[in-house]
């Protein structure tokens, strides 16, 4: 377990993609937070939780922050874990990523790097909601959520967004081949956001008993 940094769970999305907030689905026995939650609270001494709808997640006993820049997405988050954590070195991860597993966590957590942000790629992408991140990158971070890059979404709305993607290139991160690793497991940084990504993964729980 460690003891000098800091888990950070991201519960902050409205789902909209899922028509339900996501962190109340069920996996077995356990909704995905509840799964989430165990898990960092498995490998970190200190876990917070970042949110914006704080009262729904009392249940966890975990310490709540909500988002100091609201309304920009998941960046947000990351800003207000990093500002609540007392530790330089922290593990963010968000919570519609139920598949991750402790393995996973310790080896970012440990890759020796000089770099300020350690994710992965996967599955042709940059895994930027299951990474290490220092508190070193809150300037970077916050300059970026002062910018208010338009929310293009085709709703009505004045909100703005801010991507974690512009963090990692702006702090120059350490950025891992995953699947080269020997213990990397297909679907372990699986995102999911919409119904039939759910259905996917409570087969997998059912199929290969996750």
């Amino acid at each position: 377990m460690f003891t000098d940094v800091t888990g950070i769970i991201l519960a902050g999305g409205k789902s909209s993609r899922m028509g339900l907030n996501k962190s109340f689905l069920k996996l077995g026995n356990k909704t995905v937070i509840e799964i989430i939650s165990d898990l960092m609270k498995d490998t970190f001494k200190n876990t917070i939780l970042i949110t914006n709808t704080p009262g729904e997640y009392r249940f966890l006993s975990l310490p709540v922050f909500t988002d100091i820049y609201k309304h920009k997405g998941p960046l947000a988050g990351i800003h207000s874990g990093l500002s609540a954590s007392k530790t330089e070195q922290n593990f963010v991860i968000s919570c519609d990523i139920p598949l991750m597993d402790k393995q996973m966590i310790e080896f970012i957590v440990n890759f020796k790097t000089d770099k300020p942000v350690t994710v992965c790629k996967a599955d042709g992408f940059i895994q930027q909601l299951a990474g290490r991140y220092s508190k070193s990158v809150l300037p970077v971070a916050e300059n970026l959520l002062k910018d208010e890059i338009p929310d293009v979404r085709p709703v009505k709305s004045a909100k703005t967004k801010c991507k974690v993607l512009s963090l990692i290139d702006e702090t120059g991160a350490e950025i891992i081949d995953a699947e080269r690793l020997e213990f990397y497991k297909e679907n372990i940084f699986f995102n999911m956001n919409r119904p039939d990504d759910y259905k996917k993964i409570v087969n997998l729980y059912k199929n290969i008993g996750i």
